[in-house]
């Protein structure tokens, strides 16, 4: 045997363990990241650490397996983290991109750290961050995106990729759950996830009705609401009941197969939350609507273009981007979303 084939099959395989335990949005935002490292480096192993809810984001990456994450169990605690750290050190990874860097993950790194394992951190651009959102002396500039900053930890592995060269899979087939909510509708089929983590970046219930209404009277679309708890079920039962071309997901499908609705759908419209970036992955034309928050702190859906933002009214509403995730602003910026009309949005749907 030729000894460069001895020396390859003394090296252990590449086992990256990627570490993104929540929310549902950043996780969703890893996908495209992750699918151009396979392209790129299609013979090293992919172990991704998150919650076993999330795991069918990542199907169709090969050579990808998903650990799950029992955080509120078996996993849950520093006794629960030194028990996980036990598992993967023995499961055979020997690098870990941590996507996440919060107080869980830092333990978890300074673990694995013990056992010789080397860990990059994401740069989350704090001090940018802060910049960017405090009401005195605001640098009000486009920050990094959160993608490329998934890009940059696997680069200091040694990993270099070019977000540029990705590209989308085929769309799923549907499955009969999904087929009896369709029921094969030929008109476009448009996503609404009208709800947000906070009220600050949450268009107006009201007026989203006003949207949904102007789209079912043209009669162009197929309309299908997206949300999850029973709170958002009944609100989404009581506006879908009302109207020919709407139809309620929420509570319908399991998780598996409203992904693969969303991958079918022509067009997503959201708030700046986790609903945009599923439909991202899938490249599906994706409008978001957007309150406090900002594009420019780095999380406008992969692959968008940036007139697919709806921002209120920035001359009246200064201060914006007020806060990252939208759950701090100051007293009079209640209505922000108030400010973007619903004419505003239904032309946005039509023009895709």
């Amino acid at each position: 045997m030729a000894k460069n084939n001895i020396d390859r099959l003394k090296q252990p395989e590449k086992n990256i363990l990627v570490v993104r335990l929540s929310a549902m949005g950043d996780v969703a935002m890893t996908v495209p990241v992750l699918r151009v490292f396979r392209e790129t480096y299609p013979d090293v192993k992919l172990t991704v650490l998150t919650r076993k809810f999330f795991a069918p984001m990542f199907s169709g990456i090969n050579n990808l397996h998903v650990y799950h994450a029992d955080v509120d169990g078996r996993h849950k605690g520093v006794f629960g983290l030194r028990r996980l750290s036990n598992e993967l050190h023995k499961s055979g990874i020997n690098a870990v991109a941590d996507l996440h860097n919060v107080l869980r993950s830092n333990i978890l790194k300074t673990l694995l750290s013990l056992n010789g394992i080397k860990t990059v951190q994401i740069d989350k651009g704090r001090t940018e961050k802060k910049a960017l959102t405090r009401s005195q002396n605001k640098i009000f500039a486009q920050l990094k995106s959160t993608h490329q900053r998934y890009a940059d930890v696997f680069e200091a592995l040694g990993y270099p990729i070019d977000l540029k060269t990705h590209t989308h899979p085929k769309k799923q087939s549907l499955t009969p759950n999904i087929l009896s909510l369709t029921q094969d509708s030929t008109k476009k089929w448009l996503g609404i996830a009208p709800f947000a983590q906070y009220e600050s970046k949450t268009y107006p219930l009201e007026l989203m009705v006003e949207v949904i209404e102007q789209l079912d009277r043209g009669d162009r679309f197929e309309i299908f609401l997206f949300g999850g708890g029973k709170r958002e079920t009944d609100i989404l039962n009581n506006i879908s009941c009302k109207y020919n071309n709407v139809t309620n997901v929420s509570g319908r499908l399991q998780f598996e197969d409203e992904l693969k609705l969303i991958g079918n759908l022509d067009a997503m419209l959201s708030m700046d939350s986790g609903n945009a970036h599923l439909a991202a992955m899938y490249g599906v034309p994706t409008i978001t609507l957007w309150g406090v928050t900002h594009p420019y702190a780095g999380f406008m859906p992969f692959g968008q273009p940036v007139e697919n933002a709806i921002l209120p009214n920035l001359v009246q509403y200064d201060q914006i981007p007020t806060s990252i995730y939208g759950n701090k602003f100051p007293a009079g910026y209640e209505k922000v979303m108030h400010s973007i009309k619903p004419e505003t949005v239904v032309e946005a749907i039509n023009n895709l």
